[in-house]
């Protein structure tokens, strides 16, 4: 989700981009996988969609057992950027079967100032080893009751996070993770992201923030620790930033090897940039195919897949015969990226999930175990030319098994 807008008076200078500024790509050595694709669900009665489907493996409690996966989901209300609270899905089985989807009380809908609703939305959930608890984190925002956004709440924009018990198979209710005074982040949110954590066990949270919901966003990384309850800010690195297309946002963060990968969402074009600590990053350059050529993915959320001997981007784009689609947002696609130039190899690019019609850009994508990672999303189904096409309201699992 991205909070709507007109383009802020106050705007940061542009950075240019020539061709000269990206180095000759490197060979890089590919990793073969096969894809399968599996329909978890399907729903369209007009009344809601099944979205945001990210999922998340849980250790086994036997050495020799499978690992358990944890979906958490929402259901879109047919009003833009309009959520139910959170349900879950769960797997005993590597994704053969699944009970739920299933409401988790705690995490419902809560009664707002000035006969609002706070909710909590673009959640994606992580396993956090020290502790053994899962974390999901998400962006708190406040509904009118029609089901429009209501900003006129001080500070109504926020990061979110529950905590869920596997032993005890348990939640906790929505928590606020507390940000400094300064105004900058009177608008911050973690939201659509894919967020690490270190042997430490510090959590490295990807943010966007602005003094409002109508500023060019920047970007973020926030060092964060978590003692199996609460989540507490300790530090933040580099701020980054573009003017117009509303700055950047729903940043997504990967560790390859022994450096760091970010990308970016703009109204104009996806970014990418890496760092060696994960706090303090090079400059942003526009994602490109390795013969130069933009890649084309804009207005949407972009994701990380890695394998000991790869690093991948998903992600939509134009140029896929899919002009039909709202802002190219299907099919979904799945690239090696080359970790030195930072482009998407154009000869790995493949489709994951195929396009009928539907949106497939708020997708989830997550490492299982070491032989498969797994994407996920829900159709984005808003008319009848849409169901025409043969979208039904799929919720979709690709897995990517390695070779």
């Amino acid at each position: 989700m991205y909070v709507s807008r007109m383009l802020s008076l106050f705007m940061l200078p542009m950075a240019v981009f020539s061709p000269a500024a990206f180095p000759e790509a490197e060979e890089t050595p590919s990793v073969p996988f096969e894809i399968s694709l599996d329909t978890i669900l399907e729903h369209d009665d007009g009344t809601f969609l099944w979205f945001h489907p990210r999922a998340t493996s849980i250790p086994p409690s036997e050495p020799d057992g499978q690992p358990g996966v944890l979906i958490t989901l929402q259901k879109h209300l047919q009003v833009s950027d309009f959520y139910s609270g959170l349900y879950m899905m769960y797997s005993k089985d590597l994704g053969k079967t699944w009970s739920g989807p299933t409401e988790i009380p705690e995490l419902a809908w809560r009664d707002g100032p000035d006969d609002t609703i706070r909710a909590v939305c673009d959640v994606t959930p992580g396993y956090h080893e020290p502790t053994g608890k899962v974390l999901a984190i998400g962006a708190q925002l406040y509904y009118k009751r029609d089901g429009n956004q209501f900003g006129g709440i001080h500070r109504a924009n926020q990061t979110a996070y529950a905590v869920y018990d596997p032993v005890a198979g348990n939640w906790s209710s929505w928590r606020e993770l507390k940000m400094p005074a300064d105004p900058k982040f009177d608008f911050s949110r973690c939201a659509c992201a894919q967020w690490l954590v270190e042997s430490d066990g510090r959590l490295l949270l990807p943010l966007y923030f602005g003094i409002n919901d109508q500023a060019d966003a920047s970007v973020t990384i926030a060092s964060c620790t978590f003692d199996g309850k609460e989540l507490s800010y300790v530090e933040h690195g580099t701020e980054m930033t573009v003017t117009g297309g509303r700055g950047l946002c729903e940043p997504s963060l990967a560790r390859f090897k022994d450096r760091y990968f970010l990308t970016l969402r703009n109204d104009s074009c996806g970014y990418v940039t890496s760092s060696a600590d994960g706090l303090h990053f090079d400059s942003i350059r526009p994602w490109r195919f390795d013969d130069g050529t933009e890649l084309g993915s804009y207005n949407t959320q972009q994701h990380w897949i890695t394998h000991p001997k790869g690093l991948f981007l998903v992600y939509t784009r134009r140029g896929a015969n899919n002009d039909h689609v709202f802002r190219h947002r299907a099919p979904l696609f799945l690239g090696q990226v080359n970790p030195d130039t930072l482009q998407v190899i154009r000869a790995t690019e493949r489709v994951v999930i195929p396009e009928r019609g539907a949106t497939l850009g708020n997708f989830g994508a997550s490492r299982i175990n070491a032989y498969e990672s797994w994407i996920t999303v829900g159709e984005g189904i808003w008319n009848d030319e849409i169901r025409a096409r043969g979208a039904k309201g799929s919720l979709y699992l690709a897995r990517i098994v390695w070779e």
